[in-house]
C-alpha cells in the first residue's frame, strides 16, 4: 500500500470515529475541505506542514497517519 493510500485510509477511518465531517476536520487543522477530500481520495498528496495539521486537529502523531497498521490502535 502506498504512503497516500495509508494517510487517506488512515484520516477517513480517524474522522469518522471522532463523528467528523471533511469540513470539521478542515475546520480545525485550518486548511480547505476539498483538500481534506482530495487527501482521502489520493489525489494530493500532503506536504509536512498539512500532515502536521491534521494530526494535531486529530491528536495524534504524525506517524499513525503513515502507520499503515495503525487503524488497530485507534480508539474511538
Amino acid at each position: 500500500m502506498e504512503a497516500r493510500e495509508i494517510l487517506a485510509r488512515n484520516l477517513r477511518i480517524l474522522r469518522r470515529i471522532r463523528g467528523w465531517s471533511q469540513e470539521e476536520l478542515a475546520d480545525r487543522a485550518e486548511i480547505d475541505r476539498t483538500y481534506v477530500s482530495a487527501l482521502e481520495r489520493c489525489i494530493y498528496a500532503a506536504s509536512v506542514d498539512v500532515l502536521d495539521r491534521l494530526a494535531e486537529a486529530l491528536n495524534v502523531n504524525v506517524a499513525a497517519l503513515l502507520n499503515v497498521d495503525a487503524t488497530e490502535s485507534f480508539e474511538p
